[in-house]
Parts: structure tokens; sequence; C-alpha cells
């Protein structure tokens, strides 16, 4: 982190925009599949449907964010609605989607989805794009504010684990306290070009056009641009399935006392994201010197090894170690999409290209085998699924190394 940053108010406000939205994620969402499995008591099948029915909702969600922040570029008017739903989030778990999934499952999933999506499922890749494209406009690395995020998700994470054995409803209630920051902090920044203290002016690239609806929508006539697509179903939408849908309840059952396997998971799940917020400030150097397309390849890498050592080892010890190289995935996977994209496409549509091509192909993986794989695990458990997983994001690895478009010199800024 150079003085010019550090100097920079727009990085300061980026990354308060990232801690606090990724602390109110964190202190309902990094126990969302054990809350609805040992609270709500829901089976494998009915996670699989709740998971499914999130990210269906979260692709909606994603394409209009996208499209429509595309068109803002640094507007702020989808964030602010995004903010909103934010702030009731608490009220919402605890008072209309908890009581609706006890009684009336299907009617809780349909209502729950939605608003899940807007605030957080899809708020997540609308926050990134936001502030990625603040960082190219104002002259600093998106890593460094992208570590903010990890850093809040960790903090809260280590406090959600102590509180979750307590009662989750006291989760709920500060993810919206922490949300109410955010929101303030969304009234108050204005992105803007100022004068350093050494008296040399920001560096801020020329205002980029605004893209028409068709540029936007020839992406999607784009080869590239599909096999983009095709790699990210294959790896992170499996990858997902099994860090959001099964690893949480797969590492607490090690435990004899459930709350003792909530706190330490909590202990464990912070420790983690510390360790990825080092690795964001880390990433973008090892990115820009080996492309964009490596980075992306060496991330997969990681979620086989993961994956597969998971259904290898039965020690509670070893699991904690595996669940840790999470801190070099998510970094290596984030950001070399970025790098990738701006690389290989119109960086004017970034937004587009991170919330579609990057994370409703996520949600479409999500949506079509979360159901399945969640069927898959009733009949078989954890070890099989596992290889299963990890097998299928291995084949998805290697035809990557030959269809992914490796243009390195532009992934540098």
């Amino acid at each position: 982190m150079n003085i010019d940053i550090i100097q920079n108010r727009n990085y300061w406000f980026s990354s308060g925009y990232l801690v606090t939205f990724y602390a109110s994620w964190s202190l309902w969402w990094s126990f969302y599949a054990i809350w609805l499995k040992s609270q709500i008591g829901l089976s494998g099948e009915q996670l699989g449907v709740v998971y499914s029915a999130n990210s269906a909702a979260a692709m909606f969600f994603m394409i209009f964010y996208g499209i429509i922040q595309d068109k803002l570029q640094i507007g702020k008017a989808v964030i602010t609605f995004q903010s909103i739903i934010m702030l009731l989030i608490g009220p919402f778990l605890i008072y209309v989607y908890e009581p609706l999934l006890r009684n009336d499952f299907i009617l809780g999933v349909c209502i729950g989805a939605p608003v899940l999506s807007a605030g957080f499922i899809s708020g997540c890749a609308l926050i990134d794009s936001f502030i990625e494209r603040i960082s190219r406009l104002f002259g600093f690395e998106f890593g460094p504010a992208r570590f903010w995020g990890s850093f809040g998700y960790a903090a809260a994470t280590f406090v959600a684990g102590i509180l979750f054995g307590i009662n989750p409803h006291i989760n709920f209630w500060m993810a919206s306290g922490v949300a109410a920051i955010y929101f303030t902090i969304n009234l108050v920044f204005k992105p803007k070009q100022e004068s350093l203290a050494n008296g040399k002016t920001q560096a801020v690239m020329e205002k980029p056009s605004i893209p028409t609806m068709s540029e936007i929508f020839s992406l999607f006539g784009m080869k590239k641009f599909w096999l983009f697509v095709f790699f990210i179903i294959g790896t992170n939408s499996f990858y997902t399935i099994y860090d959001q849908q099964l690893f949480p309840n797969f590492y607490t059952s090690f435990f004899d006392k459930p709350e003792s396997g909530y706190q330490v998971y909590g202990y464990l799940n912070s420790f983690q994201v510390f360790l990825e917020a080092a690795c964001m400030i880390l990433v973008p150097y090892f990115i820009n010197k080996i492309g964009a397309k490596k980075a992306l390849l060496a991330a997969a890498l990681v979620m086989v090894c993961r994956i597969s050592l998971s259904a290898t080892l039965d020690n509670v010890y070893l699991i904690s170690l595996v669940k840790l190289f999470h801190a070099i995935e998510t970094p290596l996977f984030i950001l070399a999409v970025f790098k990738y994209a701006v690389a290989n496409f119109d960086a004017r549509l970034s937004s587009t290209l991170y919330l579609v091509g990057f994370n409703i192909s996520s949600n479409v993986g999500v949506i079509v085998l979360s159901w399945i794989v969640g069927k898959l695990f009733d009949k078989t458990g954890y070890s099989t699924t596992f290889y299963v997983l990890a097998a299928i994001v291995f084949v998805i690895l290697f035809i990557a190394t030959f269809t992914l478009s490796d243009n390195k010199q532009k992934t540098e800024k």
C-alpha cells in the first residue's frame, strides 16, 4: 500500500463500503446453512431447493444490476436500492423468513430468495464491480480495497460464531446495524478527483463513454464470452455448492456438541478470512506477473485440492488446515476474473461481465446442481459427494487450459 493510496479519499470510502458490506453479510451468511439445517430442520434436499431458489433470484438481480450499473458507471442509484434491502435484513429473517420456512416452506423460499439476493447474494457482486470501477478511474488497485471486505467478513465471522451459539437472532439484528453504517457511507460518498499532499494530481483516467445497449448485448454473441462462462459454471458453481451447502455441516459434524462446532467453525472461518484479506493485497502482483488465465487455472486447482482432501481426511485438525485453502482460492479467483474481463473484453462493460459472466454463470450451475448434489448427499454421504465434485472441477480445469484466452499483457495496469 503506497503513499498515494493512503492519501486517496476514494480508496478509503471504497474500503468503507467493502468492510461494512461484508461484515453485515457475514453476520448471518457464514452460518446460513447451519442455521437452516440445525435450527429450522431442513433436509439435504430442502437445502438444495433453498440454494437453487436463491441462485435463481440472484440471476435476475445480477442481470438488472450489471446492465444498469454499466449505464450509470459510478452513479449510486442501484447501490442505494441495495443498501435499503440490507437495512431490513434482521427483521426480515426473524419475523418473516424463519416463520415461513417452518410453516410454509415453499412460500418462505419464494419470498426469501428475492430479498436475500437483492441485498446480499447479488449485492456482493454489485459492490465488488462498483468498487473495481472506482479503483480504475481513481488510481488504486482493487485488491488492497477488497482487503477490507475480507477483513470485515473475518471480524464479523469471529463474533458471529460466538453469538450464533447463544441466539442466531442476535446475529440478524447486528447485520442490520452494520448495514446502517453502509447506508450512511453511501449517502456521504461522492467520487472525485483531488490533489495529493505532494502537490501531484491524482492520475484519473478519462471518463469512459457510456456503453450502448447493443454494445452490452454484443457480449452474448462472442465465443470467448461463452467459453469463459463454461469455465465458471464448471468450477466455481461446484465449489460454491461444496463450500456453502455442504462444508459447514460437514465440519461441525466432527464435534460432539453442536454449540462447540459452531464456535470453532466461527473461529476457523474468521482466521481463514483474515488470511484471505492478506492475500487480497499480495495477489494482484502475482496475477500481473503470470497473467489472468494462469491465475484462474491456479484458483481452480486449489478448489480441486480442497474438495478432494475433504473427502479423504477424517481428522478435524487436518480438515481445518484444508479449510484455509479458501484464503488462497478466493482472492485468486475474484481478482483474476476482473483482470481477465478487462484484458479480453470492453472495460466499460465490467459490471455486466462480472455480474453476468461470472456470478450468473455460477448461479446457473448452482440452480441446476444444488438439488442434484443434495440428493446425492442424502444417498451417499459426504465422501462420495466430495469426490464427484472434485472430479468434475478437475475435468473442467483441464479443458480450460485450451479454451481460455491467454492475454497477459492487458492484465497489467
